[in-house]
C-alpha cells in the first residue's frame, strides 16, 4: 500500500523506535498503587488504544456540556455539570495511565500505542484547560483566558519539542498528573459552590480566580525556561541536531504561527469576544494537530514540516479580517472549527491506518491480526 503521509524511510524508523522516558512526578508514585489495581480489572481482550479513546471521549464530552452552559466563560453551570467534569477528568486520567500497562500486560506494545496516547493527550490538553478556565469564569477577562490557553498548549508542545531534541520524554516533580488533580479540585469546588472563585482575597480584594492564574504561571514559566535551556544546548543528533538530524530551533515556527495568528485576530476583531470558547477550540485543534505532527517526526526520526494544512483555518480568519471581507465572522468561525476538526480526525485516522497496515495490526483489536493474503488481494485496510 502506498503511503500518503509516511515514507518508507519513516516507516522503517518507526518500527525501530523505542519509547524512552525518565523522571516521575510527586503524585505519580502514590497513584501507581491504584493504577496497578485498576489495570487488573480490565479484560485481557481490551486493546490499549480502546482504553485511551474511551477516556478521551468521556473527557471531551463532559467539557462540551460545560461549554454549552457557559459558551462565554462567564455564566455559571449547574452543579452536576462541574461534578461530571471532575469525574470525567478523573476517569480520563485513570484510563490514560493504564493504557501502557495494559499493552505490557497483553504483550501488545507497538509504536502506534505511544503515538495514539500522545495524540489523544494533545487534544485533551485543550479541553481540560478550557474547562478549567470556564469554571474559574476567566471569560470575564478574555485576554487572560486566551493567555492561559496559549500557555497550556505551548507547554505541552515544548515537552514533545524537547523529546524531539533529546530523544527522551522527561517528567518533572510537578507534571501532568499534578495539573490534572488541580483541575479536578477546581471542578469539585465549583460543584459545591459555583461562585466560589468570585470570592475576593482579604486586603487585596482580588478574586480567587486570579490567584489560580498566578499559581499556574509559576510552574509553567519554569518549565518553559528549563525546556528552552535543554533545546538551546543542542540535541543528540549530528552536530547537536534533533533525533532527525534537523535544526533544534525550527519547531518554534509552526506553533509560533498558530499562537501569533490567534492573538492578532483576537485583538483586531470582535470574533473572539463574541464566541470565545468556539474560537479557542478552533485554534486548539490546530495546535493539537501540529503537536501530533511533531510527535510523528520524533518517532519516525524525520524532519518536521514547518507549514501544515491545519493552518488554512487560521489563515482564512486572518485574510477575512485583513481584506475587510463581507463573510460573516460567526459563520466563518464555525467553518474554521469544522475544517480544523475534520483535518485533525482525517490526519489521525490516516496515520493510524498506515501504521496498522505496515505493522500488520489492528488499532482497536489485539485478539487477531489482519490477514495479509486478504490485504494483498483486495486492498483491505486494517481497522
Amino acid at each position: 500500500m502506498a503511503s500518503e503521509f509516511l515514507t518508507n524511510k519513516q516507516i522503517k524508523s518507526l518500527k525501530e523506535h523505542k519509547y524512552s522516558a525518565e523522571g516521575s512526578s510527586i503524585f505519580e508514585s502514590f497513584m501507581q498503587i491504584y493504577w496497578r489495581w485498576l489495570v487488573e480489572q480490565i479484560p485481557m481482550t481490551w486493546a490499549p488504544n480502546t482504553i485511551t479513546l474511551i477516556g478521551l471521549i468521556i473527557n471531551v464530552v463532559s467539557t462540551l456540556i460545560l461549554i454549552a452552559y457557559s459558551p462565554d466563560g462567564i455564566q455559571e453551570a449547574p452543579r452536576w455539570v462541574y461534578m461530571f467534569c471532575a469525574v470525567g477528568l478523573f476517569i480520563y486520567q485513570s484510563l490514560d495511565a493504564i493504557d501502557g500497562k495494559q499493552a505490557r500486560r497483553t504483550n501488545s506494545n507497538t509504536p502506534l500505542g505511544e503515538l495514539f496516547d500522545h495524540g489523544c493527550d494533545s487534544l485533551s490538553t485543550v479541553f481540560v484547560m478550557l474547562g478549567c478556565c470556564i469554571s474559574l469564569k476567566l471569560g470575564q477577562n478574555p485576554m487572560i483566558l486566551m493567555f492561559e490557553m496559549c500557555l497550556s498548549v505551548f507547554c505541552f508542545y515544548m515537552a514533545h519539542w524537547t523529546t524531539y531534541v533529546t530523544g527522551i520524554l522527561k517528567f518533572g516533580k510537578i507534571d501532568v498528573t499534578e495539573g490534572q488533580f488541580t483541575v479536578i479540585f477546581i471542578y469539585t469546588l465549583c460543584a459545591i459552590s459555583p461562585g466560589f472563585f468570585d470570592n475576593k482575597l482579604p486586603i487585596f480584594g482580588t478574586p480567587l480566580r486570579y490567584l489560580c492564574v498566578g499559581f499556574s504561571m509559576l510552574p509553567s514559566f519554569y518549565f518553559i525556561y528549563k525546556s528552552s535551556y535543554v533545546i538551546l544546548q543542542g540535541g543528540v543528533g549530528k552536530n547537536k541536531s534533533t533525533v532527525a538530524g534537523s535544526s533544534t530551533i525550527f519547531p518554534i515556527i509552526p506553533i509560533g504561527l498558530v499562537i501569533t495568528l490567534q492573538v492578532i485576530i483576537a485583538t483586531k476583531t470582535s470574533i473572539y469576544l463574541d464566541q470565545p470558547c468556539l474560537y479557542l477550540i478552533s485554534f486548539g485543534l490546530v495546535a493539537s494537530k501540529i503537536t501530533n505532527s511533531l510527535v510523528v517526526a520524533h518517532m519516525t526520526k524525520s524532519e518536521m514540516h514547518l507549514l501544515d494544512w491545519s493552518l488554512v483555518g487560521p489563515m482564512m480568519l486572518f485574510m477575512n479580517q485583513y481584506f475587510n471581507s463581507t463573510i460573516l465572522e460567526g459563520f466563518l468561525l464555525w467553518t474554521v472549527c469544522i475544517y480544523s476538526a475534520q483535518d485533525w480526525i482525517r490526519y489521525s485516522i490516516n496515520i493510524c491506518t498506515e501504521i496498522c497496515s505496515h505493522l500488520n495490526i489492528y488499532c482497536f483489536d489485539i485478539t487477531k491480526k489482519p490477514d495479509q493474503t486478504d490485504q494483498s488481494s483486495n486492498g483491505r485496510k486494517p481497522k
